[in-house]
């Protein structure tokens, strides 16, 4: 029987009212979903479709204006707010690294706030920047700017990693790499998720990208789920929102 990892129960949210208006611009209405635990969703839509706040409703970033989130069957307003984020990855475009701190401390950060030091902190940062796809013994004394983008991205990626967080959130993880980078990074991160086995919501542009890494894709447009469909359905889907995405992203040649 399948486990709900994470659900979004009639989930609106809405901009706080501006000066003399009595509500704000709704972002997201009436979502309805259920992610299955150790499946991987995308989220796809044009940008300002409410990708990312749907992504950010998870771990408590965002707190929906009506309806109600659950991770693990707990709402994440009843939840803790450091228990809920401990047991959740987040992974962004921008990686968000502190530069003035080795690629070993920024690896195991988590793990560090959690109060885990010493020998136990050293060994699980190198096992994470290994799933990651980084040497420890070559990069954990260098510090970000002396890495590339995707070295950055899996630094990132094993910082999301170290303290073993059953859901996993990727925000545009790769937008801002070269397309052979992100090829590179799309196939570590596949081979990777089959052997962690996390629950992961992805957030991309990237049609591609979603179809090679997910198990199920939901399209949003103006805050509303037009389309959820399983990866194999999505290019041969008449649905008319599916069929645009399609048509956008796989143009004919010119001749």
């Amino acid at each position: 029987m399948a486990v709900t990892a994470i659900e979004f129960a009639d989930v609106s949210y809405a901009l706080p009212a501006a000066r003399g208006n009595a509500s704000g611009r709704i972002l997201l209405r009436d979502i309805q979903l259920q992610l299955e635990a150790g499946t991987t969703t995308a989220i796809l839509g044009r940008s300002g479709s409410g990708k990312t706040t749907l992504l950010r409703m998870v771990n408590g970033l965002v707190r929906p204006t009506s309806g109600t989130v659950l991770v693990a069957n707990k709402s994440t307003s009843n939840s803790d707010v450091k228990e809920l984020r401990r047991s959740i990855g987040y992974v962004i475009q921008e990686t968000g690294l502190f530069p003035h701190m080795t690629v070993e401390r920024n690896a195991g950060l988590a793990l560090e706030l959690a109060g885990i030091s010493g020998t136990q902190k050293e060994q699980r940062s190198a096992e994470v920047m290994a799933l990651a796809g980084l040497d420890f013994p070559e990069f954990r004394a260098r510090y970000p700017w002396q890495l590339s983008g995707g070295q950055r991205q899996r630094v990132g990626l094993a910082r999301a990693l170290a303290t073993d967080p059953s859901i996993l959130l990727m925000d545009e993880p790769f937008g801002a790499l070269d397309p052979l980078t992100r090829a590179e990074m799309q196939t570590m991160l596949r081979v990777l998720l089959l052997r962690v086995g996390k629950t992961v919501l992805l957030v991309t542009h990237d049609l591609d990208e979603a179809l090679y890494l997910a198990h199920r894709v939901i399209f949003l447009e103006t805050g509303e789920v037009v389309a959820d469909l399983a990866a194999n359905e999505v290019l041969p889907s008449q649905n008319p929102h599916v069929r645009d995405y399609v048509n956008a992203v796989h143009r004919a040649v010119l001749p």
